[in-house]
């Protein structure tokens, strides 16, 4: 069977667009004559649609995008489409959707096949919406037993599983090798996490080898909000080999011959590093451009981690697309001003420069009369970053630029970040990307030449909101602070457990408890691209209001 692997990038609740894209991927294979053309998971809503499923307008017009899908199947004759959509269920008590893959052939609705196993955990939250299939069984199509699944459907593999354990009860993947299934096709929106593309592999290799049935994993790419879809869909043989993978973060086509013996690929995981820079660019450019953006702007404080948003922006969205902001303060040291300077030379970006002195003096002598009496500190350091904040809202105001923050997930986690200051903006490239990591991307940025400024990465990190001031002052090492995040938040270990891996106990415990009592913070903060297995925000659902101890 000749079939189109169709790796897309689709937009949330752009049903038409969709609908209209699906058209042109089959006027351009025409002239192949496929037998089949995959499409995502949910690629009409795109994914994910969220709560637009609990508006009734939308779910309507999803619905006769499915009649206008079987139009165009009738418009391109023996080509079948294979397509992520959402279909009604009866109405009964429960939900009244299904996260559904449809079949359509010269205008005919051959199968709906909806998805099994519902997840419900990390970023996913499909039980609010759908309602799992009843039955799972394989379509005929052209003398060939489709086993088809939706993306969770593949990962319950027992106790060999990739996660660890089985999940479910059951296993679609297995159900339908029993039952003679000629091949597995998974239509897939799976997120991009470090590592994952691995993950994948090795557990689709697992399953095709089980079963003895080769398996197709077509899979979304693309940034939709903080999430980030890299591709990576795969044609693996009966023996979990691999015949044909697809690049990725970027839309790309295949097409592939079940019938015909060919020579294997050799797959070789995805750098860490360069896959978390490619993630990082390709959420950014799909954010900007998929909210209607052209342009963004940011803060350059000297430090690394707005160097890292700035080169990244660079990168994705244009140099001149980008502009970058100095506003220096009586802290703000020679060296940070020049670093920032160099950057800009070596991008080639826009720049302004917009000392902030007379600004923060007034704010001062404002609260003059309401602070008399108390001692300098945080509350004074902060209306710094608080005017740089509305400085760079005020451009986005006025422009339409989209602001970045250029925060960390080390900084994040403990607090170490001004809210309605440098937390404020449209985006945050960083939140998930510890401060040691940050400094990878850095190195990597620099590989050819360089970009980033030398002296960037040698100095101490510092906020220079007061004389002197080093972050190391306030937060335990960041090699040490990282591990400590990683094991808390993203491994979820208890402070005991962290304690035990020889950490310093009483950095743990402040490093935690500081994690739990900056929640109220978190809420509040920009979005942010997920690349680990935790990110805050979409990957970890905590209460504010609540109290729990170590």
């Amino acid at each position: 069977m000749k079939i189109v692997m169709a790796q897309m990038n689709p937009v949330v609740g752009d049903v038409p667009g969709n609908l209209s894209r699906i058209e042109k991927t089959l006027k351009r294979f025409r002239s192949s004559k496929p037998d089949l053309v995959i499409f995502p998971e949910l690629f009409v809503t795109g994914y994910p649609p969220r709560d637009l499923l609990t508006s009734r307008w939308f779910v309507n017009l999803t619905l006769k995008a499915n009649e206008k899908l079987l139009k165009i199947s009738k418009k391109h004759k023996n080509t079948g489409i294979l397509a992520g959509t959402i279909n009604a269920a009866k109405k009964t008590a429960g939900k009244t959707l299904y996260n559904s893959a449809v079949l359509c052939h010269n205008g005919r609705l051959i199968a709906s096949v909806h998805k099994t196993l519902l997840p419900a955990y990390d970023v996913f939250d499909e039980t609010r919406y759908f309602r799992p299939a009843r039955r799972i069984q394989p379509v005929l199509f052209k003398n060939k037993k489709l086993g088809i699944t939706i993306c969770e459907d593949a990962w319950n593999a027992g106790k060999t599983s990739a996660r660890g354990g089985e999940r479910y009860s059951i296993n679609p993947v297995k159900i339908l090798a029993e039952q003679k299934a000629d091949m597995i096709i998974n239509l897939s929106a799976s997120p991009y996490q470090l590592s994952k593309d691995k993950t994948r592999f090795d557990l689709f290799g697992r399953q095709a080898k089980t079963s003895d049935i080769p398996f197709i994993f077509v899979n979304q790419v693309g940034g939709n909000d903080e999430l980030i879809f890299d591709g990576n869909s795969m044609f693996l043989d009966n023996k979990g080999r691999p015949i044909n993978i697809l690049p990725a973060f970027r839309e790309a086509y295949a097409l592939i011959d079940t019938d015909t013996k060919k020579p294997c690929v050799k797959f070789k995981p995805m750098d860490k590093v360069e896959s978390i820079y490619n993630a990082l660019s390709l959420g950014l450019k799909d954010y900007v451009r998929k909210c209607g953006f052209k342009k963004v702007v940011l803060g350059l404080s000297g430090g690394i981690d707005s160097a890292a948003v700035c080169c990244i922006a660079a990168r994705a969205l244009g140099r001149e697309n980008v502009t970058g902001v100095m506003m220096p303060s009586k802290f703000s040291s020679k060296s940070s001003i020049e670093d920032s300077e160099k950057l800009i030379k070596n991008l080639g970006i826009e720049s302004k420069i917009i000392p902030i002195q007379a600004i923060v003096d007034s704010f001062e002598y404002s609260l003059k009369a309401h602070f008399k009496k108390t001692a300098t500190g945080t509350a004074e350091e902060n209306i710094q970053a608080r005017v740089r904040g509305s400085i760079l809202m005020a451009l986005s105001n006025k422009f339409g630029w989209l602001v970045l923050s250029t925060g960390n997930k080390s900084e994040l986690a403990v607090g170490y970040c001004t809210l309605y200051g440098d937390m404020s903006g449209g985006l945050s490239i960083l939140s998930d990307v510890p401060k040691g990591f940050v400094y990878k991307i850095c190195e990597y940025l620099n590989r050819d030449k360089t970009l980033i400024p030398r002296n960037i990465f040698t100095k101490a990190p510092s906020a220079e909101l007061r004389p002197k001031q080093k972050d190391q002052d306030t937060l335990p090492p960041y090699n040490i602070l990282d591990e400590i995040i990683e094991l808390y938040v993203d491994k979820k270990m208890p402070v005991s457990e962290i304690i035990g891996k020889k950490l310093p106990a009483d950095k743990v415990k402040w490093v935690v408890n500081t994690i739990n009592k900056n929640e109220y913070k978190r809420k509040q903060a920009a979005p942010g691209l997920k690349v680990t297995s935790t990110a805050f925000g979409i990957g970890r659902r905590m209460p504010v209001a609540a109290k729990y101890l170590l």
